[in-house]
């Protein structure tokens, strides 16, 4: 009996041991973390109308809602741009921290739009030498008006499917330069697949870019600008556009102006017309900036499965 008790004891003093040596392993484990990569570049995954290098996070819900108003030029008969509305609805998901989905629905020219959206390299703040995130975005809109009412349709011209979709690619090269600033370049192309005129080309290029400066904590400054490589139209204009995000718990606020009504590719980079040295001159000249909004608000909708120690 005495032996079986000593026995006994021995066992449950190494199975503490062994416990105590596994807690010790699992906090040297955790304290040997991998690299730091550097977060919170912007306050959202849009700077205002492209795309920032931010990702929605695995298993959370982006609802965005984006509202422009009219041209700001219309005069007091149009409340200065107040009368009117372009809206955006789009639903973005996180399927992991490096990729994210996207579709959304526009009032302009009744477009539905989809992306999806890689992040293949992360800057690092710490455990590795990576200085840049690189993202690829792929995109795709599809106009649902009817055929006499597409700007681009000429009479008696054949309605095909394929005619009312347009693609694009973009690459995000971002950098957060200190707490407050990032940069960011946006290269890419635009391929509609039908065009008014032959001299339009189907492809247009562009070399874009945008910033942030944290001005608070939850206030930040962004702007971008996308130059597009092509014959310029009477009527086209390069998109700028100025803003704040304003960070209240799980909404972010992003108040801007900008020349563009659209906000998807192929309108804010192929078809903005607003002209901002116009924008207190007659309406009959043409349009002006726009003030907008858009309105973000995430929801966690499965939390992801924590990776062993």
């Amino acid at each position: 009996m005495r032996c079986s008790l000593l026995l006994l004891a021995s066992l449950v003093m190494v199975a503490g041991v062994r416990a105590q040596d596994e807690d010790l392993l699992k906090l040297l484990g955790e304290e040997e973390t991998g690299p730091v990569y550097t977060n919170a570049a912007f306050k959202t995954t849009r700077v205002i109308n492209g795309h920032s290098v931010e990702n929605t996070a695995h298993g959370v819900l982006d609802f965005k809602i984006g509202h422009r108003f009219g041209p700001a030029n219309g005069g007091a008969r149009e409340a200065y741009g107040l009368d009117g509305a372009t809206v955006r609805l789009g639903l973005d998901y996180g399927v992991t921290d490096r990729l994210m989905i996207g579709i959304g629905r526009s009032s302009y020219q009744k477009t539905i739009d989809g992306f999806v959206k890689y992040k293949f390299l992360r800057q690092c703040d710490e455990g590795c030498g990576t200085p840049v995130t690189l993202a690829l975005v792929g995109a795709s809109s599809l106009t649902t008006l009817q055929a006499d009412q597409v700007p681009w349709f000429s009479p008696g011209r054949e309605d095909f499917f394929t005619h009312r979709l347009s693609y694009a690619w973009t690459l995000i090269v971002g950098r957060k330069l200190s707490e407050s600033v990032t940069l960011q370049l946006n290269p890419g192309v635009v391929h509609r697949n039908l065009v008014e005129r032959v001299t339009d080309g189907n492809d247009v290029f562009h070399v874009s870019g945008a910033g942030r400066v944290k001005l608070s904590k939850r206030v930040a400054f962004n702007a971008e600008y996308f130059h597009a490589l092509r014959d310029r139209q009477p009527d086209f204009r390069n998109s700028l556009s100025v803003g704040f995000d304003v960070e209240t718990g799980g909404h972010v606020f992003q108040l801007h102006f900008t020349n563009s009504a659209g906000m998807f590719e192929r309108a804010y980079i192929t078809e903005t017309t607003g002209d901002w040295a116009r924008s207190f001159d007659d309406p009959a000249k043409g349009a002006g900036f726009q003030f907008g909004f858009n309105i973000s608000r995430v929801f966690t909708v499965h939390e992801p499965r924590k990776k062993p120690v």
